[in-house]
């Protein structure tokens, strides 16, 4: 069975309930939401709230942790607590324990990485990317099937090798690129 994604729940071969995309996009729409997110991924679980309003207030302000004023983070706090992290845990990417102010990922937040990768402005899209080095092996491959010197002289099992190194090293560097541009 194939994905749904136009429902509120997206719906997969296990069924197990997803988040539908415009969950998704809910969730991770304010800074401060993706901000909870890239916290908690970088101090693991049982995030105490206190914390986590601390060190978004520093990053909201352009602070050091120790320079945040009860003003800034009082501010973050109770816009955390009030809306931001109930949203969050109703969506199931976090659990939120009001009482004991407790904050956990849930494995339903692992389905919102693909969505906190950054793309820089002078990067090209991978997708992109491999359309280009599919059309140059395909011209490499037309030259040497219709004789043009020096491409055909080179046998059809080299080529073969050529094609599959620049894709497996193609790979690995979309790989690469796409863990360091993760947030979190």
């Amino acid at each position: 069975m194939t994905p749904q994604l136009t429902g509120e729940t997206k719906v997969t071969g296990s069924d197990v309930d997803s988040p539908s995309r415009d969950e998704v996009f809910t969730a991770l729409s304010n800074q401060r939401r993706r901000n909870v997110i890239t916290y908690l991924k970088q101090h693991g679980d049982g995030a105490r709230v206190r914390d986590i309003a601390e060190q978004l207030a520093a990053w909201e302000n352009d602070l050091e942790i120790n320079e945040v004023t009860y003003k800034q983070r009082k501010r973050v706090y109770t816009a955390l607590h009030q809306s931001h992290l109930p949203k969050l845990a109703e969506s199931g990417f976090i659990d939120y324990e009001p009482d004991r102010g407790i904050v956990s990922l849930t494995e339903q937040s692992r389905q919102l990485e693909v969505y906190l990768e950054v793309v820089s402005e002078n990067e090209i899209l991978w997708g992109e990317y491999y359309v280009g080095l599919a059309v140059v092996c395909g011209l490499l491959a037309g030259a040497a099937w219709i004789g043009t010197v020096p491409f055909a002289s080179v046998s059809g099992y080299a080529y073969a090798v050529l094609f599959a190194v620049l894709f497996g090293v193609s790979g690995l560097a979309h790989r690469t690129v796409t863990r360091r541009n993760r947030i979190g």
